[in-house]
């Protein structure tokens, strides 16, 4: 009897945690999207020449003075914003990886990859392996999507349809 109710408990302790991490979830996703567009609006604003740095500037004060409980928005991190904007919006492909990751972990790909094809790289292997912000660090340390892509290279034309296909399933 004492089993089934601690089998029990147990369940409702499962279900409670997927409930959470699905909010959490939701909560990345909308961060993700937030900065999105307001890196979207700045870049607008900058590009139309009506915006500079200094507005920029008075823009993150602005928000420190009225809403001084929102954080993250510091001249630095709105920059930040624009250019993660700017970086993604011609890659729609990317759009949906970008938000199942942290911002913490986005900045760090964008600061670190020169080429679309390893953001992609990194942003995938991040989802796929469930990085922390320290392992994603040290492999792009280590430089992984590059021995992967000199390995791939070397490789015969039936070895690298295999991989391909093992990759899809």
């Amino acid at each position: 009897m004492i089993d089934k109710i601690s089998n029990n408990f147990k369940e409702v302790v499962a279900i409670i945690r997927d409930a959470r991490n699905r909010v959490l979830s939701n909560a990345n996703t909308e961060l993700i999207n937030l900065y999105w567009q307001v890196g979207k609006y700045i870049s607008d604003k900058v590009n139309y020449e009506e915006w500079g740095m200094g507005v920029v500037v008075s823009l993150a004060e602005h928000i420190r003075q009225t809403e001084p409980d929102i954080k993250g928005f510091s001249v630095r991190n709105l920059w930040r914003m624009k250019q993660f904007y700017e970086i993604y919006r011609d890659y729609p492909k990317l759009s949906p990886l970008v938000t199942q990751l942290s911002w913490t972990s986005n900045l760090i790909i964008i600061t670190a990859c020169k080429t679309p094809e390893e953001r992609e790289y990194y942003l995938q292997l991040a989802i796929k392996e469930k990085y922390s912000k320290r392992e994603l660090e040290r492999q792009i340390a280590t430089g992984i999507f590059e021995r992967t892509k000199i390995a791939q290279t070397k490789l015969s034309p039936i070895m690298k349809e295999l991989l391909e296909n093992a990759e899809k399933v």
